[in-house]
């Protein structure tokens, strides 16, 4: 036997895997902060490119009960941008050496600013210029249902769509609040379990796409680059190209597009096994991975940086360092104590 993420005794290649909405919660990550370098230093560079808004950002992130809503828009995304970013920062910073990078919803702009595309202070810029449009549209949410896409396609109904795939059988709704509780209703009066993702918004649908006008024109005009790993693009379910980098309407467009998370971690996984490292908070897409035939068999393997649930700041320490000790037992060189705080920002390799 070969410890989990291992093959054949060699380390298996590392991806990280960077959650979006509804993985946020009050204080997430914050045990961290002040504690690991890496982490503490990635958070207030985010904050600082924030300009005034940054210390609202943070005094909310901190607090037990934030003044606004952590599931508002203004709150859950660019939070967890921050969060995913700075993780995958002190993942870096601890000795990981990522070949792969995989973003659901915000997350993708997280892996992308990561692996260099963007330059946190820009990628800071066009995500609040993001919230801020989003903040002004009609207000929804999201639906989870236990089903498939064509198990859902009948309750598709008064805008309401398929805003995520996030396994054969987890399907995301999202659409006006109105239509959506119509739906949910009929599901489960069918049988279906639904519970609703935590968010005041229906990302992933065309409901958001008048805010998003002129969203291309901002990302027009900041710098991108090819990056330095592979990210795969849950938008595409590929690799991001040479022409996905380039197009700004690509990455205006995400908050309406929908998300296929399952397929693109299955080309992920087609490709060869991996140590698959959820950084960020809840552990959502943990057990998300953890559905996938490959780690069933064994042949691929999740580590969570941080706990499932929220906690006291000890348990966000504790959950990192237990994440350390198992990638380390995997085969892969871990700076032990608090990292070095000076890996690159536009690379992961």
């Amino acid at each position: 036997m070969t410890p989990a993420g291992t093959r054949t005794g060699q380390p298996l290649p590392v991806a990280l895997l960077l959650p979006g909405q509804g993985a946020q919660h009050v204080r997430m990550a914050a045990g961290l902060y002040g504690h690991e370098p890496a982490f503490s230093a990635a958070m207030d560079a985010f904050f600082d490119a924030a300009g005034a808004e940054g210390e609202a950002l943070r005094r909310d992130w901190l607090a037990e009960r934030p003044r606004t809503d952590m599931d508002h828009v203004t709150r859950s995304q660019p939070l967890l941008f921050a969060v995913g970013h700075a993780l995958g920062r002190t993942a870096l910073d601890r000795g990981l050496r990522p070949t792969a990078l995989l973003g659901h919803s915000i997350g993708e702009m997280a892996a992308a600013t990561l692996a260099g595309v963007f330059r946190l202070p820009d990628a800071t810029g066009l995500v609040l210029d993001r919230v801020r449009r989003l903040a002004g549209a009609p207000p929804g949410g999201m639906l989870a249902v236990a089903a498939s896409t064509a198990e859902v396609a009948p309750y598709l109904r008064g805008q309401v769509v398929v805003g995520a795939v996030n396994t054969p059988r987890q399907t995301v709704l999202a659409g006006p609040d109105e239509p959506l509780e119509a739906a949910g209703r009929a599901l489960r009066e069918a049988g279906f379990v639904c519970r609703r993702v935590p968010s005041l918004s229906p990302f992933h649908s065309p409901v958001l796409e008048p805010a998003c006008r002129g969203a291309a024109e901002r990302f027009a005009a900041v710098e991108r680059h090819l990056p330095s790993v592979p990210v795969h693009s849950a938008y595409t379910a590929a690799p991001l190209t040479r022409s996905d980098i380039d197009d700004p309407g690509f990455w205006a467009g995400q908050p309406v597009a929908p998300v296929l998370f399952w397929p693109a971690l299955e080309a992920l996984l087609a490709g060869g096994d991996h140590l698959l490292v959820d950084v960020g908070p809840g552990q959502g897409l943990s057990a998300v991975a953890r559905r996938h035939p490959a780690v069933r068999r064994g042949t691929s393997a999740v580590v969570s940086l941080l706990p499932p649930r929220p906690g006291a700041p000890e348990a966000d320490r504790a959950g990192l360092d237990a994440a350390l000790r198992r990638l380390e037992a995997a085969g892969h060189p871990v700076v032990r104590g608090p990292g070095r705080t000076g890996a690159p920002e536009h690379s992961v390799a």
